[in-house]
């Protein structure tokens, strides 16, 4: 009898313990995109892209004229001075052949250097809300696929971090 009374005392106590925890949901993704520096961070990757943008360009154009210059004056050239201008012909061509790749991963490297600052941010002003509003945990709702009830955090930590609230568009209050 007495185990009955020790395992129903400890399954009470559990049963309280977790009914005190709380749970909130929050978008980290629509959090970073409308807080002001992510303004100015996308301003600065899009003129960062047009940047390796023109110069792909600029890659294609010094191609273009040196191989004009090469079939131009190839009959002109000396065998052996042919063949260097030709190699340094392939040389270029492999060169913009991989900048769409060297290009992109110096996009991405520059994207998560501008990107690393914000998402700290926001972690550090997510976990201070969680400890401000006793959330046991908070979960980011673009990986929970199904999970128990909780709170959407966004609007606190959107004012904790001093971001207004946008009206959502007409037509999307259903």
């Amino acid at each position: 009898m007495k185990k009955i009374a020790m395992v129903s005392l400890m399954a009470l106590s559990m049963f309280g313990a977790s009914a005190q925890q709380k749970i909130g949901y929050i978008n980290t993704d629509e959090l970073i995109s409308v807080m002001p520096e992510a303004e100015k961070a996308d301003a600065e990757l899009k003129e960062y892209q047009a940047s390796l943008s023109q110069q792909g360009q600029d890659l294609m154009k010094e191609l273009g004229d040196k191989d004009s210059l090469f079939v131009r004056d190839s009959a002109k050239l000396s065998p052996s001075m042919r063949e260097i201008k030709k190699n340094e012909l392939i040389a270029l061509y492999q060169r913009v052949q991989n900048w769409n790749q060297q290009a992109q991963e110096m996009y991405q490297q520059e994207a998560q250097k501008k990107i690393a600052p914000l998402r700290q941010k926001a972690m550090d002003a997510i976990k201070a809300v969680a400890e401000e509003k006793k959330y046991t945990y908070i979960l980011d709702n673009s990986s929970v696929i199904v999970g128990p009830p909780g709170d959407d955090v966004l609007p606190l930590v959107k004012a904790k971090l001093g971001v207004k609230e946008t009206p959502a568009p007409a037509g999307m209050n259903k």
